[in-house]
């Protein structure tokens, strides 16, 4: 592990025994340097200098952006203070990431851990799906980010990827035993609420716009659950909305829509304040009648038909056609709330016949029948990598 640091005080040399503040982890610096611009190693760096420690580590977790290094006995007795201001950074967006080829596996983890060393922000830890395989469930500050590390594991390392729907983490609570438990991945969270309930994070948003597009901007606020807290006028033509609203309305599209309704004049600026009730339920995805957990998400009550019907939809215009007819189905609360179903691919079994008797066509017709009788109970459908990306980053984009 080389870490790149700034002295603030003393000096540090080879040899030195260190530690990190937060972390707590004991290390013995082997090498001292500067940069001219390529790495020079040196007798010490002194207060005031910029320069990297190599340190010897071989764990990854333990070396964070922002943390304070010390040396051991000023730790030890508490006369060397950790700089203010450092925390770990809260994922608030999951996904699962699964390489299309098993194979790759082990080439994801590697991948996986040299990113996390340059971004302190994302998190990832093991999981398995019986239709996936094997794969990593992954922490993401927003679905931009979400797109920058998949392109990243694409591009530098070059893997194709398996990215599952995005979803944020919910807490549940059990009515009579006060237990709570936090599902951050839609396949977890319960079909039966009953007896529970859901907490979901909310943001607290302002909004900066041109005065003319006020009236767009509330019904936009309706329409994603938004409660306005104050209106604030910035000058004869500028307007300010104080909103707050469920994280999960702010992935479905709301910057775009944001933008869109504004001519890309308005601006957005969010935080998170906390938990708030919850009325969301999941949503099942079926493909040939078979769940495809991928694409499983959670969804608010008050929209639940509209997205099954929309994720059908945009399903139906992406999967290509199979050699038997293609059923897709959104399920919710143990019934089915939308279906389509693809056309078979034809093929003309008799085109190399003619003249003679018709019964010879009709045999091959019946044959052809049969045949797609018995795909219709046995065939299977390969999905292609690219469609669980464009489903998983069809629900929205965070504001840059």
């Amino acid at each position: 592990m080389i870490v790149y640091v700034r002295v603030f005080d003393g000096a540090l040399r080879r040899g030195d025994q260190l530690i990190f503040g937060v972390a707590l982890e004991k290390f013995t610096v082997t090498e001292v340097g500067i940069f001219r611009p390529q790495k020079e190693p040196v007798e010490m760096i002194l207060a005031g200098e910029i320069g990297y420690l190599v340190t010897g580590i071989k764990s990854l977790s333990q070396a964070k952006v922002g943390e304070t290094i010390l040396s051991t006995q000023g730790r030890v007795d508490q006369s060397l203070p950790i700089f203010p201001g450092f925390f770990e950074p809260k994922p608030m967006v999951w996904a699962s990431v699964y390489p299309v080829s098993q194979n790759d596996f082990a080439s994801l983890t590697q991948a996986l851990g040299r990113l996390k060393l340059s971004d302190a922000a994302f998190s990832f830890e093991e999981e398995s799906s019986g239709f996936l395989g094997r794969g990593f469930r992954c922490g993401f500050l927003g679905l931009l980010h979400l797109e920058i590390i998949t392109e990243r594991l694409r591009r530098e390392f070059n893997l194709s990827l398996t990215v599952a729907t995005p979803s944020i983490s919910y807490e549940i609570v059990d009515d009579k035993t006060g237990e709570r438990e936090i599902i951050y991945a839609p396949q977890r969270f319960p079909d039966d609420l009953k007896g529970r309930r859901v907490y979901e994070p909310w943001v607290k948003a302002q909004v900066l716009t041109p005065l003319k597009y006020s009236s767009v901007l509330l019904k936009l606020f309706r329409e994603h659950e938004a409660r306005v807290l104050t209106t604030e006028l910035w000058g004869p033509d500028r307007t300010s909305f104080q909103i707050t609203l469920p994280l999960r309305e702010l992935m479905r599209r709301f910057f775009n829509e944001l933008k869109s309704v504004t001519s890309g004049f308005a601006s957005l600026t969010y935080e998170v304040v906390g938990l708030e009730p919850a009325h969301v339920v999941r949503l099942d995805v079926l493909v040939a009648e078979e769940p495809v957990l991928a694409f499983t998400r959670i969804v608010s009550q008050l929209r639940l038909e509209h997205e099954a019907k929309e994720i059908v939809r945009r399903l139906a215009d992406l999967l290509p056609r199979q050699l038997f007819i293609l059923k897709i189905q959104a399920q919710a609360n143990g019934r089915i709330l939308a279906s389509r179903s693809l056309s078979a691919l034809k093929k003309d079994v008799t085109g190399y016949l003619y003249g003679g008797d018709i019964t010879r066509k009709r045999k091959l017709w019946e044959k052809q029948k049969r045949g797609k009788k018995r795909l219709l109970t046995h065939g299977t459908v390969t999905i292609p990598p690219h469609i669980f990306l464009q489903m998983a980053l069809g629900s929205g984009e965070e504001g840059r």
